[in-house]
């Protein structure tokens, strides 16, 4: 069965070392340190090749949309960061130029400079055929419901491609709060993808509706991943607790979210969070990611085997899904 993966990275470490590294610290990025016998999954990011293809042949995978992995140009100021944005996004072009039945790509912004974000993204989608972009978190300790971004967001709607909202780490004060002074790399492993992560993922997502931010923009479409990074378990939740607070809404919080909000498989690979999501979401807004390389292609295709959904459902996950909102055609594997 045909089947795209679209929460998938890359990173190019020649921008990378054009960051400064004071900045890559204090934004908490820092060598990740395995246990023994454990594949490092950041040395497996630059190869976008024959061992990148061959894992993607093994496991069935079709096609893979590309997004950067951080460190990137969210940490740089000025014409400097709007560089290495056009520059990754042209060396991910190339890649996709080389292959371009097996990749596609999501933009990378200069989110420090919105106006030009703006304009990358028309760029990248106009004239190199990306899908959308992908923002990596808060850009400066500030969520995309900021005045500032409204430019970002109202490019997405105008080129209607979406904006996958991907976890990042935590900001310096909520670090120092929330996730220090506990041993060895247990801190890390909560303040990422043990937990804040997607908690803080599913806040990004909850302040853009309750700043109004898609009463704005009504035809943006957004993606998360993580099997909806908790929201799912906390629909009803938040319609209850919010409908005697909150009146400046012109439809309840689910409804919102359902409305313009689309989840992956990324990197979660059980049942329970995938009942949960069809149970509020539905099968078609649903869409298969590995997670790649941060998880492997093996365990996203034993979870894909292992489903005991209709056929029609299954493939609706695997690439039907994707392939409407992509807009991917169907001539690709």
């Amino acid at each position: 069965m045909r089947t795209v993966a679209l929460e998938e990275h890359f990173s190019v470490p020649s921008l990378v070392r054009r960051i400064s590294p004071e900045a890559i610290a204090k934004r908490g990025f820092g060598k990740r340190t395995m246990l023994p016998g454990r594949v490092n999954p950041v040395e497996l990011l630059p190869e976008l090749g024959d061992q990148r293809l061959a894992s993607m042949d093994a496991n069935g995978i079709s096609v893979q949309v590309l997004s950067i992995s951080g460190p990137g140009a969210d940490l740089v100021d000025g014409a400097e960061g709007v560089a290495i944005a056009r520059a990754t996004n042209d060396h991910l072009a190339e890649a996709i130029a080389r292959h371009p039945d097996r990749f596609q790509g999501f933009a990378h912004l200069p989110m420090r400079e919105p106006e030009a974000a703006a304009a990358e993204l028309t760029r990248t989608v106009t004239t190199l055929g990306f899908r959308g972009a992908l923002i990596n978190g808060m850009s400066e300790d500030r969520f995309l419901d900021d005045a500032r971004y409204r430019s970002i967001l109202a490019a997405a709607e105008t080129l209607d491609v979406p904006i996958y909202l991907h976890p990042h780490l935590a900001p310096q004060a909520v670090r120092a709060l929330y996730y220090s002074d506990l041993p060895a790399n247990a801190g890390y492993v909560l303040e990422a993808a043990g937990w804040g992560w997607h908690a803080e993922t599913a806040l990004h997502v909850l302040r853009l509706v309750l700043a109004g931010t898609l009463d704005r923009h009504p035809r943006l479409k957004l993606i998360i991943g993580h099997m909806g990074e908790g929201l799912p378990a906390m629909l009803a939740r938040c319609d209850q607790v919010s409908e005697a607070y909150v009146q400046h809404l012109s439809r309840p919080i689910s409804r919102t979210i359902l409305d313009q909000v689309w989840i992956t498989t990324s990197g979660m690979f059980s049942q329970p969070p995938l009942l949960t999501a069809l149970l509020t979401f539905g099968i078609d807004r649903i869409l298969f990611s590995v997670d790649y390389p941060y998880a492997s292609n093996e365990k996203g295709r034993a979870f894909l085997e292992a489903l005991t959904l209709a056929p029609a459902d299954v493939a609706k996950l695997a690439h039907g899904n994707a392939d409407r909102l992509l807009k991917l055609t169907a001539a690709a594997p």
